[in-house]
């Protein structure tokens, strides 16, 4: 990487933290440093809660995932405008009705603290795990570039994201989040130019974006409605609508976010802005990975994109077998390139039949470079076990690396960066605001509670570097991300959704309906049903929701609902006896 490009990252990198650590170097406050204070406009709030989201998960796995299998992913995102139209209708007028400081301070007023803590409790697993991913995604791009070990550069985020998060708590984290947005956006838009651009002298854009369509790559709806399918419009819509509903309506990070508006119209404005960029940018960062596919249909491409992986095979296999399915590759991939040119040939000669049978050719190629490439990752596990097949997540970074010009390399890596930070720290702060209101009560002043939270804020950034260490065994980092969400999030929202709508349910039957819940999701996906984790995400509230309102009538009863500060009981939630 050239002297340029490590200016750009590092200079980014660096400007972001030191404004963030001098920002907030004196906002001691227990509003500031565990809600971010109260006065953030409704942009910087859609900015924060955006970049809450988009960690480096986003950067390395979603390009991956567009080129490997197109858009279809997108549909995942298409329960989220209707979810965050939910949640600024319900959710947010409540939180600031009771002036909490996390979502589960909620539960424990209208329910009791053995529900609060249970809610608490489910998120610290799930996001403390979750922590740990989004500092491994970017320690991928630091080990790649440097040729250092990846736990060296998990501990680097991990201590850099400590450091400032440690100084100004949850005010630190919206700081910084605005700039980290700015070169995120600058970024995204980059890379889907620069990557069409590069098309524009071999394949030819209008060209580029007709082969992807006809390898099936364009294909974003899918109306099947099998439940072993991760992604169709109906997963997407109902599941993924109830994962986005408890995601940005529960999850603490989230919630955190904006709690810090200045009010309930400007969070609700934030959330919304969320609602109508999200979706276009997701089809900017797969259309980024579409296009990559493209390039590379006439570009050469590596085996295995794990460089470590190929050199570490090629020292080890003294029978030469790598050496000759590389060479074996790079015939097939010769051969799809000479064969895409004459599917554009034919297309713009306007001779059906010569491109109907070019096309073929190519999918025929492309299907034996699929096979090529599975039989490459059997040889690496049959030849060296120790090493982790999967190179899914690789597949960006290497294009980035060898193919966008000065300057640029470094403003994507500083990208990638960014958005790891912001998640991450918007994630621990989360965590240790949780833990000490929630479950580590006690009666505490102003400054303890801060240098509290400030310690625990430690704690959970050394737990999320082992956590990180795991994370490699994932086929995919984005699907891991959200199968682990999947897993505890339709819990929390059952919970949410009986204290918001169902008023006569008390604790008792609420408590006892989550913990079966959760152990219906965990035995579902463990065990041998085939159901897409989308569908998690309907299945849990559902069974909350039912069975609290079958067993209050059986159940001891519960102390009546609190009322909110100047509030009424009705307040509590929005049903109806």
């Amino acid at each position: 990487m050239s002297g340029i490009d490590w200016a750009v990252l590092l200079g980014t990198l660096g400007f972001i933290v030191a404004y963030g650590i001098w920002r907030t170097r004196s906002d001691n406050s227990q509003n500031n440093y565990l809600r971010g204070g109260s006065d953030t406009r409704w942009w910087g709030v859609g900015l924060s809660v955006m970049a809450t989201q988009a960690s480096a998960v986003t950067f390395l796995s979603t390009p991956g995932q567009g080129y490997l299998d197109g858009m279809g992913f997108v549909q995942f995102y298409f329960g989220l405008p209707l979810a965050m139209i939910v949640i600024g209708a319900v959710f947010i007028p409540l939180y600031y009705r009771w002036k909490v400081y996390t979502a589960y301070e909620f539960i424990g007023r209208r329910f009791d603290g053995r529900t609060r803590l249970l809610t608490a409790g489910l998120f610290l697993i799930h996001r403390s795990l979750g922590a740990g991913i989004t500092i491994y995604a970017p320690s991928i791009v630091l080990s790649k570039v440097l040729h250092l070990p990846l736990s060296w550069m998990c501990v680097f985020i991990g201590a850099l994201v400590i450091l400032y998060t440690t100084t100004g708590g949850a005010r630190a984290v919206g700081v910084t989040q605005k700039q980290q947005m700015a070169v995120i956006f600058l970024g995204i838009l980059a890379a889907f130019g620069l990557t069409l651009h590069s098309l524009g002298g071999t394949v030819g854009i209008a060209d580029s974006f007709r082969v992807a369509g006809a390898l099936g790559k364009l294909d974003v709806i899918d109306l099947s409605w099998d439940p072993s399918n991760k992604y169709t419009l109906w997963s997407g819509l109902i599941g993924g609508f109830f994962l986005q509903l408890s995601y940005f309506g529960t999850d603490q990070s989230q919630v955190q976010r904006y709690l810090s508006g200045q009010s309930i119209a400007q969070a609700r404005q934030g959330l919304w802005m969320n609602g109508i960029l999200k979706i276009p940018m997701q089809f900017f960062i797969l259309g980024t990975g579409v296009l990559v596919f493209v390039f590379y249909l006439v570009n050469p491409a590596p085996l295995h994109w794990n460089e470590a992986n190929l050199v570490a095979l090629r020292a080890q296999d003294t029978g030469g077998v790598t050496e000759a399915m590389e060479v074996q590759h790079a015939e097939t991939m010769a051969e799809r390139a000479a064969a895409t040119t004459e599917l554009t040939d034919a297309w713009r000669a306007e001779d059906g039949a010569a491109a109907a049978s070019a096309l073929d050719e190519v999918k025929r190629l492309d299907r034996e470079r699929q096979v090529l490439e599975q039989q490459f990752k059997e040889h690496v596990a049959t030849v060296a076990p120790a090493l982790e097949t999967n190179d899914k997540d690789y597949i960006f970074i290497s294009f980035i690396m060898q193919h966008l010009p000065v300057g640029v390399i470094g403003l994507l890596l500083a990208m990638i960066f960014c958005a790891g930070m912001g998640s991450t720290a918007a994630e621990l702060s989360a965590l240790a605001t949780t833990t000490v209101v929630d479950v580590a009560r006690a009666d505490r002043g102003e400054a303890q509670t801060v240098r509290s939270t400030r310690w625990a804020t430690v704690g959970f950034g050394l737990l999320a570097l082992g956590s990180a260490a795991v994370f490699s065994l994932f086929e995919n980092l984005i699907q891991a991300v959200n199968i682990l969400g999947s897993l505890f999030y339709g819990t929390i929202l059952g919970i949410f959704l009986v204290a918001f709508f169902v008023r006569w349910v008390h604790g008792t039957a609420v408590f006892v309906a989550a913990l079966i819940a959760q152990a219906v999701i965990l035995a579902l996906h463990f065990g041998d049903v085939e159901v897409a984790f989308l569908w998690y995400n309907l299945i849990a509230p559902a069974i909350v929701v039912v069975l609290a309102m079958v067993l209050q009538p059986v159940l001891p009863g519960s102390p009546s609902v609190a009322v909110p500060p100047g509030g009424r009981a009705d307040d509590a939630g929005g049903g109806s006896q």
